[in-house]
């Protein structure tokens, strides 16, 4: 393997000038950059990215703090943020918190400049304390009172409403609502959003036909037998995420309840498995790509003392129509 003084050597300069090279310093003379680039080429030498980042004084590291990585959600948060740090030479670095405070505290005590964190468990004012410490610090799908400016987030209030005046508008007035047991903003803003449609249209809640689980495909089928345990007659269901109403789906499959011929059923976040299950998903869109690529660039501008142009702080979720939802008029 090459060094650095290999590299100097075959381009006829002091390892200094390398070093300034590499470290892009305008001491170093456009022949010098040549030749070191030329020899470093040549020798397949390749900078050691510690050395770069104590020489400039800061990390070429974004971090990225979410729950849990193998949830399909997180996986394409996880993608964008990557693509934006590469691009503006930065390497990623992926902590999971796994919906627990003392976890997301210990991944955002790590030494960074700059952070995209999903963080739900930390109260407001410890989360406080570590924005006002790292500047580079941005939130997604969290807004915290003073730092709005710093914070990406969704209005899953609007996603719970848009999805059960959809169930509504196709004749639905039985409607269920599967939902994470964690207590966050998310699950309580989408009931609230569900709670809100019915009460406009004068629909009655009915607290039984509210069911509870871990936001996977495991607490789907819980919540899903559940709801058919209590032997109230529902219509439609309206699940918390994409990967409870898979799980669902597959219970009301079992017990011979067709989807959506006997039941109608709508997710929530428009991951890939909600365009291969069959029938495909109808679900709300989660614009997760878009919001994780902006809090990047959010986060590395931060960092380096710039701010963005425009930032949307706030997105909304929007309907996507596709076969597990169906008229009940045309079932009746």
């Amino acid at each position: 393997m090459a060094t650095i003084k290999d590299v100097a050597r075959l381009a006829g300069v002091s390892v200094a000038t390398v070093s300034r090279v590499i470290n892009d310093s305008p001491k170093a003379s456009q022949a010098s950059r040549e030749a070191v680039h030329n020899a470093m080429s040549e020798l397949r030498y390749h900078p050691n990215a510690n050395a770069r980042a104590l020489a400039h004084q800061h990390a070429e590291t974004l971090g990225l703090v979410v729950a849990d990585v193998s949830d399909p959600f997180f996986g394409a948060m996880v993608k964008a943020v990557d693509s934006t740090a590469r691009a503006t030479g930065n390497f990623l670095l992926i902590s999971n918190g796994y919906h627990d405070a003392e976890m997301e505290r210990q991944a955002i005590e790590q030494p960074l400049r700059h952070c995209c964190l999903h963080a739900k468990m930390l109260p407001d004012a410890e989360l406080s304390a570590f924005m006002r410490h790292v500047p580079g610090m941005v939130l997604i799908n969290r807004i915290l009172p003073g730092f709005e400016s710093r914070c990406v987030a969704l209005d899953d209030r609007h996603g719970g409403w848009l999805a059960t005046r959809h169930m509504i508008q196709e004749g639905h007035r039985a409607i269920a609502f599967i939902c994470s047991d964690h207590r966050i903003s998310d699950a309580d803003d989408r009931l609230q959003g569900y709670s809100a449609a019915l009460d406009e249209q004068g629909i009655a809640l009915e607290t039984r036909l509210i069911a509870r689980a871990a936001p996977d495909e495991a607490g789907g089928e819980a919540a899903m037998r559940e709801l058919l345990s209590h032997g109230i007659p529902f219509s439609a269901v309206v699940c918390y995420n994409d990967s409870m109403a898979a799980g669902a789906l597959a219970v009301l499959s079992d017990n011979g309840i067709e989807v959506p011929k006997a039941v109608s059923l709508i997710g929530f976040d428009d991951v890939l498995i909600a365009r291969y299950l069959r029938p495909r998903l109808t679900t709300i869109r989660y614009p997760v790509i878009a919001m994780s690529t902006q809090a990047a660039e959010l986060a590395i501008a931060l960092a380096q003392g710039h701010t963005l142009a425009t930032v949307t702080n706030t997105f909304t979720p929007t309907l996507v129509r596709r076969h597990s939802v169906q008229s009940i008029t045309s079932t009746r």
